[in-house]
């Protein structure tokens, strides 16, 4: 409904303290992600096998950026979630204990001689896509299902991306109308997300953010998936519903493959 949203690609600056947040979904959201990291490891985990600078870079922002939201306590080396969980920062890998402490799933982009490349990332709740797919892919590899990713849109992100200044983060958002409520909803390109028009429909919309890591230079790519029923909007919101997501399809799309 917002119109600097609406456009691509959208991005606007996240105001101090919000680039994380926290909703009335996060005890639901975190078991849940919790057992996928758990049960299907290798699903929702992806990166090489040593423990990268940009991995360290990760969770000491996503530290501090806790410390800044209620309900959050630490405790010597460990961390208290809202839920009671308690998270040893230091037992894990560094990117699975800072994806293990919010809701958001996270990707790492680091700079190559041909552009940003996806190296690492937990994605536990992907909108039709897959994380081992997309793995070492730069971002025109990573959006190729994607018509509206052309070349002048994969320039205007790439210079988004090299603008970014560490800490500062921009955010954005896409929304889709899905028949199936579940987070968890991999696909590989080849596989058809099943979509019927005349059955319930739920609304999934991610706000996304990027923000450059220091001293790395990785950037972050965050997804924070928000899902309500149609029938929980307001009749003003239903009615700014493009069509073309009602049918299936998506909004404001690029930056993410969904």
């Amino acid at each position: 409904m917002d119109a600097l949203s609406a456009r691509l690609p959208g991005l606007q600056p996240v105001a101090p303290g919000k680039w994380l947040s926290r909703d009335d979904a996060f005890t639901a959201q975190m078991a849940y992600r919790d057992r996928l990291i758990s049960d299907r490891f290798d699903d929702v985990v992806a990166g090489p096998p040593h423990v990268s600078q940009a991995e360290r870079d990760l969770l000491l922002a996503v530290i501090a950026a806790v410390a800044e939201i209620p309900g959050y306590r630490r405790i010597g080396n460990s961390i208290i979630r809202p839920d009671g969980v308690r998270i040893n920062v230091t037992a894990s890998r560094p990117l699975v204990a800072a994806a293990r402490l919010v809701q958001e799933d996270m990707l790492l982009l680091e700079s190559t001689s041909s552009g940003y490349v996806l190296t690492s990332g937990v994605l536990c709740f992907p909108a039709s896509w897959s994380l081992r797919q997309k793995m070492d892919r730069g971002m025109v590899g990573i959006h190729a299902p994607v018509d509206r990713y052309d070349a002048n849109m994969a320039q205007r992100v790439e210079r988004v991306l090299t603008a970014l200044q560490p800490g500062k983060a921009v955010w954005r958002a896409n929304v889709l109308c899905y028949n199936d409520p579940d987070l968890h909803q991999p696909r590989l390109e080849s596989e058809k997300r099943p979509f019927d028009r005349a059955k319930p429909l739920w609304v999934r919309v991610e706000r996304q953010s990027l923000m450059r890591l220091s001293p790395s230079n990785a950037i972050v790519f965050t997804i924070h998936t928000h899902i309500v029923p149609m029938r929980a909007l307001t009749p003003e919101q239903a009615a700014s519903m493009p069509e073309a997501v009602r049918n299936g399809g998506s909004m404001g799309e690029p930056l993410s493959p969904a």
